[in-house]
Order: C-alpha cells, then structure tokens, then sequence
C-alpha cells in the first residue's frame, strides 16, 4: 500500500522518542526516504508529516502561486520554513523537536493518523476530540443530502 492509513496512539520513552508506526515506515521506505518531513500545521493543532508525496503537494502549491507574490512567500514560509527532516533511527523510532511538541501541545504520547498522502501527528485527546467532530460533521452532511 502507498498510502497512509488507520491510525496509532503510542507513548513517548524517557529521551522523548516515539516509534513511527511500522506501516508508515513502510510507506516512506517504498517513497524513498528514510525519514520524514514533518512541520505544524497550518490549520490545527497537530503536525503534518511524510515523505516524498507531501513535499511535491507542498511544491505544487506553492509552484501554483505568483512568482514574487506576498501569498507565496507566506507559503513557503510557513510550508518551508517551519519544515523538519525528522531521521528514523534503527528501532524505527524518530525524535520531535520541542518547537513541534509545543505546536500539537504534546507531551508524552502521540497519535499518528493516516491521511492517504501524509499523516498527522496529534496529541492523543485533541485527535479523539476533532474526530469526533469530524464524524458528527460527516453525518450531518450525509444526513443533509439523503
């Protein structure tokens, strides 16, 4: 499988590690990368993250924006400059910088939740909170539709 699916709670050891959970190191292996882009996001409370995939999406993005432009400037800032090359090491564990923790307000557990492309990394209450909302949002939609 190329996609990121399903989703992993784990808790982080003494140094502050997390394992990346084996199919997600999967996906980046196959991708080509033995690590993974990781930067908060842009729009939660959690930490965007994967290989290859997510940095051409990010690329696009920003490509499609006028050269020279405040808007894509304030992109690759954001996109860029706020970007991470986390190194999986031989356990398959990775180390979150404290700029990142203090984004997803995580302190000692993660959840990693598949996306298709890339994943997210949340502090484990505030991922069952947005899903929650999430589910409750899609079936008001789907409700609104039948």
């Amino acid at each position: 499988m190329d996609r990121f699916v399903s989703y992993y709670t784990l808790r982080l050891d003494a140094k502050g590690r997390v394992s990346v959970p084996a199919p997600f190191r999967a996906v980046l292996k196959r991708d080509g990368l033995d690590g993974l882009y990781c930067y908060p996001a842009l729009d939660r409370p959690a930490l965007d993250a994967g290989g290859k995939a997510l940095m051409a999406e990010n690329e696009a993005l920003i490509a499609s924006l006028p050269p020279a432009s405040p808007e894509r400037d304030r992109f690759s800032l954001s996109l860029y400059g706020t970007s991470e090359t986390l190194k999986i090491d031989r356990e398959g564990r990775v180390s979150l910088t404290e700029t990142l923790k203090a984004h997803a307000s995580i302190v000692d557990a993660v959840t990693f939740v598949g996306l298709g492309h890339k994943f997210q990394i949340w502090e484990p209450t505030r991922f069952r909170t947005e899903l929650a909302s999430a589910t409750e949002q899609i079936r008001a939609l789907k409700g609104a539709q039948q």
